[in-house]
């Protein structure tokens, strides 16, 4: 069984999509703790949108997309989080 047929190369390209809005959000004056309910939300569109576009995406209902794809999301922000402990 090879990585494409899990699902996870559709939750980790939604990871990427959402670090890199976190990346932007980070660069205007929003204030930081709106970052990971931006990315989550984020993260949820793009599941429901996943779940039409991508045809090995992990979820068949809404909700579950919806799930996948919020947890995709926060967890842009947990390796946004490593890197910057790693680095103190």
């Amino acid at each position: 069984m090879d990585i494409g047929t899990m699902g996870l190369t559709s939750v980790a390209a939604i990871t990427v999509i959402c670090y890199l809005v976190g990346n932007a959000v980070k660069a205007t004056d929003v204030d930081n703790k709106w970052i990971p309910i931006i990315v989550g939300t984020v993260g949820g569109v793009l599941g429901v949108a996943g779940m039409y576009i991508m045809p090995d995406f992990p979820a068949t209902d809404y909700l579950t997309a919806i799930a996948v794809g919020i947890v995709s999301g926060l967890a842009a922000v947990g390796v946004n989080q490593i890197g910057k402990q790693l680095h103190q």
